[in-house]
């Protein structure tokens, strides 16, 4: 049995993530971490969070437009769902309701 407050949230994991790459992008900049590596490729370290961003929305951009174009109809359960309403309709009307 899981208890509500055992699980982590979507939310709390985003924002792990993203706390966990904004201090290491922030020692990289601030200059805690030497290395020629880092500072050969420091403007493209400085635009980086920009970069993320751009994948970000292009991921939720594919995953929306995924999901929107293999969303599944359930004709069964409409049909199911009409027969009841017409059902429905009937007993109001033997039961003297009439619109």
């Amino acid at each position: 049995m899981v208890r509500e407050k055992d699980t982590m949230t979507k939310l709390l994991e985003w924002i792990s993530v993203a706390s966990a790459f904004f201090a290491i992008w922030y020692s990289l900049i601030g200059g805690y971490v030497k290395h020629p590596l880092i500072e050969a490729n420091m403007s493209l370290i400085l635009i980086s969070p920009i970069c993320f961003v751009i994948i970000f929305g292009l991921y939720a951009l594919t995953v929306v437009l995924y999901r929107v174009f293999t969303f599944n109809n359930c004709e069964s359960a409409f049909l199911e769902l009409q027969r009841q309403i017409k059902e429905a309709n009937k007993d109001l009307v033997a039961k003297g309701l009439k619109w």
